[in-house]
């Protein structure tokens, strides 16, 4: 159910984005019903309790629906919010944002895109140089580990040179 659902290429740089569509049903076989939730009906997770709020293992955070990488571990930082925080995006063209009016809130929704799956909301209290958080659903992503001896330093190295503590 959790496999990788890529479409088989990767993503370029700058090259026009190739949606990825598919039928409720397609997207129920290939998810779990709490990513199904999550990433195709808008859902949230709660607080402290999705797979990545924590981890600090470097490597490329993935649509759980496509595949398409959208966010790096190295700019994952520790927002206190319990869900999985970054600061940017690997490439805008595929992270898209929209006004989000739900419970009674003016929120930015943060999506894949490649699929449009829901991933979380953004926003302007993060980090700088950016000042942006993305704060996204662990149900979301998957977290693809940098090779190891890549040269990829960890999130936690990465994280004490800034002050923080992840």
């Amino acid at each position: 159910m959790n496999e990788k659902a890529s479409s088989g290429t990767e993503p370029q740089p700058g090259a026009p984005v190739k949606k990825v569509e598919r039928s409720p049903a397609e997207w129920k076989e290939r998810l779990t019903p709490e990513q199904y939730r999550i990433a195709r009906k808008g859902g949230t997770e709660r607080a402290f309790t999705g797979k990545y709020w924590d981890t600090k293992t470097p490597g490329i955070y993935r649509c759980i629906c496509c595949d398409a990488p959208l966010f790096s571990s190295e700019t994952k930082f520790e927002s206190g919010t319990g869900w999985p925080s970054f600061s940017d995006v690997l490439d805008p063209e595929l992270v898209t944002e929209r006004e989000d009016r739900s419970l009674f809130m003016r929120r930015t929704e943060a999506l894949c895109g490649v699929c449009d799956a829901h991933l979380g909301h953004v926003f302007p209290d993060g980090p700088l140089p950016t000042g942006l958080r993305y704060c996204l659903n662990s149900a979301s992503l998957r977290l693809e580990p940098a090779p190891q001896g890549s040269g990829a330093s960890s999130a936690d190295e990465k994280m004490e040179g800034m002050g923080s503590s992840e």
